[in-house]
Parts: C-alpha cells; structure tokens; sequence
C-alpha cells in the first residue's frame, strides 16, 4: 500500500500490516467499512508512525545509528528488537547507546515544548498551553506540536525537541533501565481513559468469550496489555501472540499490536474482535464501527495511570531550573482542575470544529471525556463499581508509588513479544524511588486542595498514599 504525505485517500482504506506484523495474513486483508472514512482523521495515517512535515528534529546522535534521520513506521519495524515494544524498541536498541558513552548533557530551554499524540491522554498538556495556565506562571509555551506515533514522539523527546511530553508509563521505565536514557516521571497526565471494545457481531457478552478470538492493543508495554491480561487470565483465558491465522484452542485470546486509528476499521471489518485503547477511538468505535464496551478500564483497577507526564532529568534534578519546574507543575495541576470543571468545553475546544488539536468531532470526544453511568453500559455490564465513583476519565496528578509498583510487577507476568531481561534484577520499590519525581508535583497539589475531590484519590487518611483496587 503506498503512503505518502500527499496521498489522497479516496477509496476505502485497507487494514494495514507491516513488515513484522503478527497476523499472518499480510496481504489479504478485506477493504474496511467506508462509513469510518467519513469519522476517521482528516489524515488516516494520524499516529502511525509516518513522518510529520511539520516536525523538525535535531536528531540526538545516540539514536542515530538505530534510525537514521528518515523514520517511518516500516524502517521501524525492520529494526532488531522492535517487537518487544510494539513500536519503540528498535529507536532504542543498546547498540544506539554504546555508540556514545559520553555523559548525556541538555542545555536548559525554558520555553516549554510539547510534543503530543491526539488522544485524550494529552488534555492536560494542551489545556494547559491553551488556557495560558504556564503563561500565569510566567513561562512561554509553543504551540504542541501533534506526533503521529509513540516512536516519533520518544525521538522527538530524546533529541530534545520536546522538553514536556506523555508517554505510556511503562515506556519510562524501558527507557530509563532497559537504555539508561535520563528520564523522570513528574506527574500524571490524567488517571482512567481508556477501555475494552468488542464487536456486535462477535456476540462477546463476557471475558470469558474471548477465547478464540482476536484482539489488538497499541503497544506491547502499555497499561492496556498490561489490564486486557488481567481481564483474560481472570476468566480463564490464556493471551497468546500467534499470527492471526494460526489455530487458536477455545480459551486461548490471540494479542496482535495496532496502532489506534487502526481499530476502529479492524473492528468494523471483522479482523478483530475487540480492542483496548485510549480514548476517543473507543468512543469512535462505539459510534461508527460496530463496537461495545466490554468493561471499562477505570471499572477494573481504580484509578489507574496510563499517561504520565516526562521530562529530562536535567530539567528536573538542576537545582537552577527548579523554579522554572515548580511553574510547570502548577500549571499542570491548574489545567487538570479547569478540565475537570469544565469537560463539555474542553471537549470543543480539543476538537475539529474548535482548536484542532485534535482530528475529531466534538461529538466524539465529548463522549469519550463524559459518557458514563451504569445505565448506559448495562447490556455488557462495562461499569461493575459504581460505588468506586470513576468517571470515563479523571484528571489528577499525584504520581502514586502504589501504582508505579503496580506497573513494574505487572510488566513481568504481561505476554509481549520481546525480551523482558531488563526487568530481571529490577525491583518495584527502586522504580519507584529512582524514576519518579515527586517534588513539583506534591508541593503544587499543596496549593490547590481541590485536586482530593478526585474520587481516585483516598477520601480518608493521607490524600498522597492509597493501596491499590484492583477487581476485574
């Protein structure tokens, strides 16, 4: 299939597969349904890994010998070791790094530049730049700058034409101890946010009839491999990663990696069977590809993180820019308030018809931002807590070590495709002591008490410590 920056999409648009594509049936995929053409982003390759005109970088020469200068999702996936990422391992292979073993070093850049995917993991960053809450701080922000892929968007961080981003939190944590990259976990973008689509047609009315279906995930180290695992291996199904035509045994659920604007059409095709993903492509595939929400994420480990917030280590541990950090954060938690006092009008404002941060509908995101009661998803049961008092997605920012810890013990048990060694000799309480910085983060939510009406957030006892609810 061609893909090229100008290339006018006028037919429907296959399912695509790639070099290293687990399906097993590269090739032969069916024409997806017209009707997501018209619902899909302005440009079908969004967040695909496909080279951004719009992005210049200075490419890091650490990452030179794994990509060159020309990325693009195919030369990623030619990389060695790039399945164990789903998308990132191969920019950050070792060999990259024992090219150059001088001690990294970045200059202090103190306007803030935001690199982003479109989904609504991002809000807190845009509405931040958006609302001019780190004007307020007295820090000038550039306009984010929209990454059409997690790849190109660690690149852009690690060569430091982005100095604040979100990223997937077990990224961090491969980066930091799988490649001794210097990166800090500062916050978290939001808490919630995503879910577990499946098709009507598959009639998958329960976890346990996932057994012999299939079912995609954006990347491999993500906190949706890491919950859709969990609901799996609860109902007595085994993940496993196959192509997609090997036979598969009744409670075997076969796991492939799709990048998000790919589901939806997958799903509405019948290539998959469901998914689990970021919002708003679950809310996009409730409206226009067939979909139904299985179970809510936020309805199966309360509260949990996906996106966090990065920076540089410099950026962070140099006493000299700490006022300057501290500014960061308080617009971070600024943001996050206004966005939960506000969500319809954050919802226009990310969307097509208003900002365009994002390349959909506001009718999309206002669903994947507000839509949720048990009511609306009793036929499956997607909400089984309601007593938990989740929203479809929360916004605050207290990093808690409970759930860093979480993440990192689960890493060991999730089916991916790749080596896990660097997690051998790692302990969970060292993660997180050593990748997360707490200063900013807690001395902004100090000032801004608010953010403990949060229900993800202890309503009793210390605000800043809470044991994890996880019940799937």
């Amino acid at each position: 299939m061609k893909k090229y920056l100008n290339e006018d999409h006028t037919q429907p648009r296959p399912l695509v597969h790639v070099d290293g594509c687990s399906c097993g049936t590269c090739g032969k995929a069916h024409p997806i349904d017209p009707r997501m053409r018209a619902i899909m982003p302005d440009n079908p390759d969004i967040t695909d890994g496909m080279a951004d005109p719009n992005l210049a970088i200075a490419y890091d020469p650490l990452f030179a010998p794994a990509l060159g200068t020309g990325v693009s999702r195919r030369d990623m996936l030619k990389m060695a070791g790039i399945a164990a990422l789903g998308g990132l391992g191969g920019m950050m292979s070792s060999s990259a790094f024992a090219a150059d073993k001088k001690k990294f070093s970045k200059p202090f850049d103190p306007v803030v530049k935001i690199g982003y995917l479109p989904i609504t993991d991002a809000t807190t960053l845009l509405v931040a730049h958006e609302m001019g809450f780190f004007k307020k701080e007295g820090i000038k922000s550039e306009p984010p700058t929209l990454i059409r892929g997690w790849s190109p968007l660690v690149e852009g961080f690690s060569s430091q034409r982005f100095n604040l981003t979100h990223m997937l939190i077990p990224v961090p944590i491969y980066m930091r101890y799988n490649n001794k990259f210097p990166v800090k976990i500062t916050a978290w973008n939001h808490t919630n946010g995503s879910g577990i689509i499946v098709s009507k047609k598959s009639g998958i009315m329960t976890p346990e009839q996932l057994g012999g279906k299939q079912f995609a995930v954006p990347y491999w180290y993500s906190i949706h491999n890491i919950i859709s695992q969990k609901v799996m291996r609860a109902a007595g199904i085994t993940p496993v990663t196959r192509p997609q035509n090997a036979k598969l045994a009744p409670n075997e659920c076969n796991l492939i990696v799709l990048t998000p604007p790919d589901m939806p059409p997958a799903l509405a095709a019948g290539q998959i069977d469901g998914y689990c993903v970021a919002e708003p492509f679950n809310a996009l595939g409730e409206l226009k590809a067939g979909g139904v929400m299985l179970r809510m994420t936020g309805d199966i480990w309360k509260g949990h993180p996906c996106c966090v917030v990065i920076m540089h280590e410099d950026d962070v541990m140099d006493p000299a820019r700490a006022d300057w950090a501290q500014g960061v954060h308080n617009a971070i938690v600024e943001a996050q308030l206004y966005i939960t006092n506000n969500k319809k009008s954050v919802a226009k404002m990310l969307s097509k018809e208003g900002k365009r941060y994002m390349p959909f509908p506001a009718e999309v995101i206002e669903r994947a931002i507000l839509f949720y009661s048990p009511a609306d998803y009793s036929t499956p049961p997607a909400i089984q807590h309601p007593e938990w008092g989740q929203s479809r997605i929360n916004f605050q920012g207290w990093p808690y070590p409970s759930a860093t810890k979480e993440v990192v013990n689960d890493m060991r048990e999730t089916v991916v495709e790749g080596d896990l060694g660097f997690l051998k000799n790692l302990t969970a309480d060292h993660v997180a002591k050593d990748l997360v910085n707490y200063t900013y983060i807690k001395k902004a939510l100090q000032a801004h008490p608010a953010w403990k009406k949060d229900l993800s957030v202890p309503q009793t006892g210390d605000p800043f410590e809470r044991k994890e609810v996880i019940e799937v």
